[in-house]
């Protein structure tokens, strides 16, 4: 397990997802929207992930029921991007028990991912499959229950200070 229980003000968490192309207010003490969300940082410092259970007056798309994951930057680490994204799906599974029927649901802007060939491979990767554009023009990408993998805990903050 590489990822650990943070919140959504850890200014380590907050400084990777500055770096992010979606952050809306760079520099701003909070980075994740309204609503219950699970942040996860890697041990390395390296790495971040949000899975949101947004407040249903904010959601505008067509998923409207499902968990969100609004936040995922790798900047480094030993594992792929897909495996990390498999053990924070585990980790939200573990913390909030079984996904809703319209599972998980991540948007991907095509034009603000460089040098790739394929936007959101890390997540097709990890099963998510993509399943349509919002009305902005992002690509949606959806892991529906049956395809998560089953819940894990992540390390708490002391065991963080001794994983190398």
């Amino acid at each position: 397990m590489i990822w650990r229980v943070a919140n959504r003000a850890h200014p380590v968490a907050v400084g990777i997802a500055d770096r992010h192309y979606n952050r809306q207010k760079p520099g701003t003490p909070q980075f994740v929207p309204p609503g219950s969300c699970l942040v996860l940082l890697s041990t390395d410092n390296l790495s971040v992930w949000v899975s949101s259970r947004p407040f249903a007056e904010y959601v505008k798309h067509a998923w409207a029921g499902a968990w969100m994951n609004t936040t995922f930057r790798r900047e480094g680490g030993p594992l792929l991007a897909s495996e990390m994204i498999l053990e924070a799906l585990a980790v939200t599974r573990g913390q909030w028990g079984d996904p809703p029927p319209l599972g998980m649901v991540t948007f991907v802007d095509a034009s603000k991912v460089r040098h790739k060939r394929d936007p959101g491979r890390c997540y097709i990767k990890a099963g998510f499959r993509r399943v349509g554009r919002t009305k902005g023009g992002l690509d949606a990408l959806q892991l529906l229950p049956g395809e998560w993998p089953g819940a894990a805990t992540a390390i708490n903050e002391t065991e963080a200070l001794f994983v190398l």
